[in-house]
């Protein structure tokens, strides 16, 4: 059924680095819900495979010494969704791992293999680019942390180093202190389909809930790769909560994101989707973070 060369079992991180070393054409699987379909269509038929599975010290999440979140890359998507850290402090992230496939999925994918995939579509990575998160890269080298948008170089491409393995999610305190956020995944179906576009909003309030202090909106299958609305940012960044603020950082969008026409949906209509998607999921924000706004 699978056509594999040779299968690695790594017993821990220093142990995977090895391996990925000493069989540079290796590649890495973790809960397979990706790979082994790709192997049993052919596309990777004849590899070498170095599994990841069992190394516990990639799953979890937890706080670092900064009190940055910390979620090991081996991390199921239903962990991530109950996860007491994850509930109290960034909900918006447990929602948007929920809407991958079905339960089976949720199960045994995990966030590194989501973001590794480099897939524009991904739910999870969306999300990560609007809590302005950095990833962890263990190599023959040590260990290197880079924001996500580096991440990310081109469709399907991440800049995994040789001998390289993902094996942690980061969100500083200062990304998700203070913030509140909602993702709104639209598909042609409503249950296990991939995203026609994502688009994920986190806003921070000021004190009395009258002010946008700070916000930031990314989108997934705007672009080549998920991507952040920065100008869009910039004209509700410092206003008034208001639903003219709103509506102008959602039309804004338009002058960020690069949808594309595909067979799931025309360029124009990811475009009216997405501004559509933004000024649902601010307003969400601002109703999660505390505020009030009419209309």
């Amino acid at each position: 059924m699978y056509d594999i060369k040779a299968l690695y079992e790594a017993e821990s991180v220093e142990h995977a680095v090895r391996l990925l070393t000493e069989h540079p054409e290796a590649q890495i699987i973790a809960g397979g819900s990706d790979v082994l379909v790709q192997m049993r269509e052919g596309k990777r038929a004849g590899k070498e495979l170095v599994s990841i599975y069992m190394i516990d010290e990639m799953r979890g999440v937890s706080y670092e010494e900064d009190e940055t979140i910390r979620i090991g890359s081996l991390t199921s998507f239903s962990h991530i969704t109950k996860d007491p850290i994850i509930q109290k402090h960034i909900r918006v992230l447990g929602e948007a791992v929920d809407m991958v496939g079905g339960p089976q999925i949720r199960n045994i994918g995990t966030i590194g293999g989501n973001t590794c995939n480099g897939v524009t579509s991904a739910d999870s990575a969306s999300t990560l680019f609007a809590w302005d998160a950095q990833v962890e890269l263990t190599g023959p080298e040590g260990v290197r942390r880079l924001p996500i948008q580096e991440f990310y170089i081109k469709a399907g491409v991440v800049d995994l180093r040789p001998g390289e393995l993902q094996t942690a999610i980061l969100i500083p305190k200062k990304c998700y202190e203070g913030y509140a956020g909602h993702y709104i995944k639209y598909a042609m179906r409503e249950a296990m389909d991939i995203a026609t576009t994502g688009c994920s909003v986190n806003v921070k309030l000021s004190e009395d809930k009258k002010m946008v202090e700070d916000v930031r909106i990314a989108y997934g299958v705007a672009g080549p790769v998920p991507m952040r609305a920065s100008l869009a940012e910039e004209t509700l960044r410092g206003k008034p909560v208001s639903p003219a603020a709103v509506k102008e950082f959602a039309e804004t969008v338009l002058e960020d994101i690069r949808p594309r026409d595909s067979w799931r949906a025309s360029k124009a209509f990811r475009q009216h989707i997405a501004v559509v998607l933004a000024e649902r999921a601010c307003k969400e924000s601002i109703r999660r973070a505390g505020g009030e706004i009419n209309a």
